[in-house]
């Protein structure tokens, strides 16, 4: 007499459950998918925004350099330089100043302009230095944010490639019946799309049972 084989009691439940899980995966992964795209979408537009602030701060800060560096010029020791002024003139009113006919009022009066000329050299050397220094620091740090805001173009090549993973993942829960992908073929097929060593070192620390990744793996875009 054959015997009659009958389903495991655990098929109904594995069944019930798979279905359900599949309905939720294919119901959830778009609304996932659209999320992603918007956040990409509107950092981009952001970060696009905020250099195009910093391109037209650009010749600003250039000028702004110039100025400080043609008032560095000018305030040089060399033949000429404003810091010389206050020597040409004494040089060239020392002898009227000795001549012992001038009255003492004009002399006094020369002296005066003189030591307005030296209040005036040294007020300009004190303002410059500080002003060439600041201008330059400015200068630096506006390149040192441009440079940070590159992390965009980063960011939205990483999320482009989840999103278009997420649709993929999409089509096999949507599908007519197919076979299941292998998950170690899938994640081989993700990984060789990868273009930075941020997301080969994430993708293997998953794999290695840790989703969190290292501190180390920290990407520093400043």
């Amino acid at each position: 007499m054959q015997k009659t084989s009958h389903p495991s009691p655990n098929d109904a439940p594995v069944a019930s459950v798979a279905q359900p899980m599949v309905d939720l995966c294919a119901g959830v992964l778009p609304v996932w998918a659209r999320h992603l795209a918007t956040s990409r979408a509107q950092s981009e537009v952001a970060v696009t925004q905020m250099l195009k602030a910093f391109a037209d701060i650009g010749p600003h800060i250039d000028r702004a350099e110039r100025q400080s560096q043609q008032i560095t010029e000018a305030l040089s020791q060399s033949d000429g330089g404003i810091t010389r002024l206050t020597q040409a003139c004494e040089r060239a009113l020392a002898p009227v100043l000795n001549n012992p006919k001038l009255p003492a009022d004009a002399s006094a009066a020369i002296n005066h302009v003189l030591d307005m000329v030296r209040r005036a050299v040294d007020s300009l050397e004190h303002i410059a230095k500080p002003f060439a220094h600041e201008t330059q620091m400015v200068a630096e740090q506006v390149e040192r944010m441009y440079m940070g805001f590159q992390y965009q173009d980063r960011i939205s090549q990483m999320m482009a490639l989840i999103e278009g993973d997420i649709a993929r993942l999409q089509d096999v829960f949507q599908g007519d019946g197919a076979c299941t992908p292998d998950l170690s073929e899938w994640l081989v097929r993700l990984e060789s799309q990868y273009a930075m060593t941020e997301q080969h070192q994430d993708h293997q620390a998953s794999a290695a049972g840790d989703p969190a990744g290292s501190d180390s793996n920290e990407t520093t875009f400043f």
